[in-house]
């Protein structure tokens, strides 16, 4: 039986803008085959929505807290999200979109 997929949407605040927060996540994304997307807040934040098993939600978290070596992660906040209808089932497509 798969696992179904879960929507979270996560915000990461400290020094997260400027040192390779957003290609991070992208590369981690892609190698736990987690879809969605990642972006700079206006507020100094980076957002991201992320599909994908409960387990590989809980393993993108965790990376979220380590973050890139230039990056210092103060607070990770996590709110459910609905699953985007435009999201394919079995989708693994991780983009970084622009600055909102």
């Amino acid at each position: 039986m798969t696992e179904p997929n879960e929507a979270r949407r996560y915000t990461v605040r400290g020094r997260v803008q400027g040192v390779g927060f957003r290609w991070f996540v992208e590369a981690e994304a892609h190698k736990l085959r987690i879809s969605g997307w990642v972006r700079n807040t206006s507020d100094g934040a980076v957002e991201l929505l992320a599909v994908g098993t409960r387990a590989q939600l809980v393993a993108l978290q965790a990376k979220l807290w380590q973050g890139p070596r230039a990056a210092r992660v103060d607070n990770v906040e996590e709110q459910p999200a609905s699953v985007p209808e435009t999201e394919p089932a079995g989708s693994t497509t991780f983009r970084i979109e622009g600055t909102w």
